[in-house]
């Protein structure tokens, strides 16, 4: 079996769903964006290592893609948690 076989096209709704629930349990809304991201800057320099091979830097330029989808994800969760109207 292959790696896109084995792929799971809703790990990135669970795994922004899990950061979502930590949201609500009061964790602070900007350090789990940190703990999802990746900066640019990082994937960057991974790319920039002469010691990795091609395939390698391919698989990173997928988790790159994949913690922004991830990230974009609990963005709009967030987001509407915030816009919901409060209850009384």
């Amino acid at each position: 079996m292959t790696a896109r076989e084995e792929y799971d096209p809703l790990a990135p709704q669970r795994e922004a769903a899990f950061f979502y629930g930590l949201f609500l349990r009061g964790h602070n809304v900007e350090a789990l964006r940190q703990d999802i991201d990746v900066p640019r800057s990082m994937l960057d320099k991974w790319m920039k290592a002469a010691d990795f091979e091609a395939s390698f830097r391919d698989n990173l330029r997928r988790v790159y893609a994949y913690r922004k989808q991830v990230l974009a994800i609990f963005d709009g969760l967030v987001m509407n948690e915030q816009n919901r109207p409060p209850v009384q």
